[in-house]
């Protein structure tokens, strides 16, 4: 009897040899697979979904000028070619640099929190660039802009920072109609 149990479980056991392979287990090793990818580009799993919705160019260039479409609701558009964040809050507009203040790493747009991030040491900041917690000591740095014929003008020879020139980076925003 005890034979008969174990030549049942080899010839199981072979008989699986050619199954095809379980759906849970390729959607788990697909999920695995991506991952992996994601952390090979230098995006933590955790943090993949933190990246930015869309990415824009410029739609024109004038002297040291940028123009860039008004984002018609809340909502950010990063343009990497100009390190340029563009951010539209509670019908305001706002420019940031791209580079965290800490070390000049990328910033990330979290959708689901409604902030911005530094993927390297976890600052947090508000919509308006408002510094909340993390490595940083300051605030994002914000771009000069204005508004021209219905485009956000940010000037890149103006940047300020809120620990030099604290009047000025509050001022650095346009207020849009809603």
């Amino acid at each position: 009897m005890g034979e008969a149990r174990s030549t049942g479980a080899a010839r199981d056991a072979t008989a699986c040899t050619g199954c095809p392979i379980e759906r849970r287990v390729v959607l788990r090793d697909a999920g695995i697979a991506a991952a992996a990818v994601l952390v090979a580009l230098g995006v933590p799993a955790g943090t993949a979904s933190a990246l930015p919705a869309r990415l824009v160019r410029a739609l024109a260039s004038r002297g040291t000028e940028r123009a860039y479409a008004i984002p018609s609701a809340d909502g950010v558009v990063i343009d990497k070619e100009e390190s340029v964040i563009v951010a539209r809050v509670q019908n305001a507009a706002y420019a940031f640099s791209l580079a965290c203040p800490h070390q000049n790493t990328a910033l990330r747009w979290d959708d689901g929190e409604k902030r911005f991030q530094c993927p390297k040491h976890h600052s947090r900041y508000e919509p308006d660039g408002t510094f909340i917690e993390g490595r940083a000591t300051r605030s994002m740095d914000r771009f000069a802009v204005r508004v021209d014929a219905s485009k956000l003008m940010v000037d890149l020879d103006r940047l300020y920072r809120e620990d030099e020139d604290p009047a000025l980076w509050k001022a650095a925003f346009v207020k849009l109609e809603g």
